[in-house]
């Protein structure tokens, strides 16, 4: 188990007993389903920052009756011990509100969420079907094919390539991305010269890189995530493959950031301005930099949104005299309609997805640069 990880129980635990040994009645505990455990891990880490963070800002401030703690789960990023997980945070901790990542995850735990009528809260996941899996199933972030139809017209004419590889890891996630790939490179004026699909536990690609040096394009996008992402990358660049790297915002981590073989690569991400003076930004980033003494990520702030978009309509609810239930959640989303979160205010569509303005990085060895960044 890695430090973090460690914390983040810590936290919870600290969180939940802050008043004292014995929890208040109107003391409030919403599910977390994150990779705390296996090549994932990392992941967990990164998205349970952001959460404590904001219920630790949320309790400061006491926005509730009671005091707001989180109940982790590890999903291993893998749908059946999501399952595992759901099961548990719904039929024993009761939990009204859970926060999902990864595609696979989400998908699986979402008719869990339907049936129970338990929001599940995705920032993380960004297969397009995710906006697809009914009215208790909310997204934070915006999805892959907004990531990809961003990048595209960027990289064929800003950057002048046009002939593409695609490595995907086969699951919903990469699958996603192979679809909007195909659909959207020719109306752009790019070619998708070959999709190469990697099971999610394969960790040796010479083979791959092989057949990428064959085909010859000018960029590689790689759709995968945690530990394989990095070998893809190291094991491509050893093999002599040295063209444009590309990919989605699951690229933006720390081990990511610190490989050599990944300097120079582009990846999509929402667009959040850190040095904004609204006020929520201001406080959530100068906390994260006093805490960490680094830079959040917009996944961090991802996850920061969907606790403190909770503590939002529960705060509301109990002006009202309801109780925080699932069901409830969902009617006060629907009414309060715009919310102010990191990176300003967000308004949900009727699917219970957001859209966001989007931006290029490049890892640049140094922390990163942002190389273009939409405007609307």
């Amino acid at each position: 188990m890695s430090r973090i990880t460690k914390v983040i129980g810590a936290t919870a635990l600290a969180l939940a007993c802050a008043t004292g040994s014995a929890a208040r009645a109107a003391d409030v505990t919403i599910g977390a389903l994150f990779p705390l455990s296996g090549l994932n891990a990392s992941y967990g880490d990164i998205f349970g920052s952001g959460a404590n963070l904001a219920a630790e800002h949320i309790n400061a401030d006491n926005m509730l009756d009671g005091k707001l703690s989180i109940q982790y789960e590890d999903s291993q990023a893998l749908p059946q011990q999501g399952l595992i997980g759901m099961n548990k945070l719904v039929n024993v901790q009761k939990v009204p509100y859970v926060l999902s990542a990864f595609t696979g995850v989400s998908k699986a735990i979402s008719a869990i969420g339907a049936r129970t009528k338990t929001v599940a809260v995705n920032g993380g996941g960004v297969g397009p079907d995710l906006a697809e899996l009914g009215p208790y199933f909310w997204n934070v972030i915006t999805l892959a094919n907004f990531e990809v139809r961003a990048a595209l017209p960027y990289l064929v004419n800003e950057r002048k390539l046009k002939r593409f590889v695609l490595v995907y890891v086969d699951d919903p996630l990469g699958q996603s991305i192979r679809k909007e790939m195909e659909s959207a490179l020719p109306g752009v004026g790019g070619e998708l010269l070959e999709a190469m699909s990697v099971p999610a536990t394969m960790q040796q690609f010479s083979g791959i890189a092989a057949r990428v040096r064959s085909a010859n394009p000018d960029v590689v996008y790689i759709a995968s995530y945690g530990s394989q992402q990095a070998q893809i990358m190291k094991q491509f660049r050893d093999n002599g493959i040295n063209q444009q790297f590309v990919s989605y915002s699951g690229v933006a981590t720390p081990e990511i950031a610190a490989l050599p073989a990944a300097v120079g690569t582009l990846y999509t991400s929402q667009k959040v301005d850190w040095t904004s003076d609204d006020p929520v930004t201001k406080r959530f980033v100068e906390s994260y930099r006093a805490k960490y003494n680094k830079m959040p990520t917009a996944f961090i702030a991802n996850y920061y949104n969907a606790v403190r978009l909770f503590a939002l309509l529960a705060q509301q609810l109990n002006k009202k005299g309801q109780p925080i239930t699932g069901e409830n959640l969902l009617a006060q989303r629907v009414e309060t309609k715009t919310f102010d979160l990191v990176g300003g205010k967000v308004t949900f569509n009727e699917n219970g997805t957001v859209l966001a303005p989007m931006q290029i990085n490049e890892i640049d060895g140094q922390g990163g640069k942002v190389v273009f960044a939409e405007s609307k």
